[in-house]
């Protein structure tokens, strides 16, 4: 407990525990809409085409700069995600095959990059293999503002669109005949999904992203049957996820804060996938044993009569 009231303390892990939860928010809200549309592996290949991008931006500028490497991860992320969407309309590739393609060739061309920029001078003091696994202890203040920022931005458009989201993620062909712009509406929706992978890099890392965008939601929907009580759901384990996974690992030495936050979230999923009351295990055997138990009252019943 003196450890923790300790960590609580200093500023810097304050500002952490406030951008972790910002970005396990922003994750949980976008990660409901993409789990709906079918679009969660999008996310798992954004983030790996994110770390071409940082190395790039390091490369071009030789300097850690959390918004230069934001903007270069953004970049192709957006590219791969195009790409994607680009591969399936075009080809007779079909989508799962196109996200493994992409996500291989450009997470392998990041490795390399990533290599190459530890064998310069002052590679290896750049930190660039935190974005591998997310590190906490390498955020500082400046760098949680510009998390914190971004993900609450986020979070801000994706709610004044809900009602477009909704309608174009349900119903296409009627959002179309309401004169909504679908193509610029899927555009966006993909671009505020690379932001939250962008942004979510640093602390949970390339690799884990994906994890954090999709598991709260998944967990989510054994709660409830209503897209904004899912999203809220969703948003509030995305947030409790952070900020337990981001002190874990901030008690320890050298520890990667993205594990400990898909460990969090996982833990969370699990015991909505047990005890959820409508949609859990449990509550479907319990349901099961009372269906069966009435069924067999009514059998013995009605051979009496």
């Amino acid at each position: 407990m003196n450890s923790i009231m300790l960590m609580l303390s200093d500023a810097n892990t304050q500002w952490v525990l406030v951008g972790t939860l910002l970005l396990g928010l922003a994750s949980g809200v976008l990660g409901s809409f993409a789990l709906l549309r079918k679009q969660s592996l999008i996310g798992d290949a954004v983030a790996h085409a994110a770390l071409p991008g940082i190395c790039i931006a390091f490369l071009l500028t030789g300097e850690r700069s959390l918004i230069v490497l934001l903007i270069g991860a953004t970049i192709t992320g957006l590219l791969s995600a195009y790409c994607i969407q680009y591969i399936v309309s075009s080809t007779i590739i079909k989508e799962d095959t196109a996200i493994c393609l992409i996500l291989s060739v450009f997470f392998g061309f990041g490795i390399v990059l990533l290599t190459k920029v530890q064998q310069l001078p002052s590679g290896n003091k750049s930190g660039l293999d935190a974005f591998i696994f997310g590190q906490a202890a390498s955020i500082v203040g400046s760098d949680v503002k510009v998390m914190a920022g971004a993900a609450a931005i986020l979070v801000f458009i994706t709610a004044i669109l809900f009602k477009e989201f909704k309608v174009i993620t349900f119903d296409p062909e009627f959002a179309k005949g309401l004169g909504l712009p679908i193509g610029f509406l899927n555009f966006l929706f993909i671009s505020l999904l690379v932001g939250v992978v962008v942004v979510g890099i640093q602390a949970v890392g390339v690799i884990l992203m994906a994890a954090l965008l999709i598991t709260p939601a998944i967990a989510a929907r054994y709660w409830t049957n209503s897209l904004s009580k899912m999203i809220v759901i969703s948003g509030m384990f995305g947030a409790f996820s952070g900020v337990v996974g981001t002190m874990i690992s901030a008690l320890g030495q050298g520890l990667p804060t993205g594990p400990f936050i898909v460990v969090t979230a996982t833990a969370i999923f699990v015991i909505s996938m047990l005890f959820a009351p409508e949609r859990g295990i449990i509550a479907k055997k319990i349901k099961q044993k009372i269906y069966y138990k009435q069924l067999n009252e009514a059998g013995t019943k009605g051979r009496v009569s």
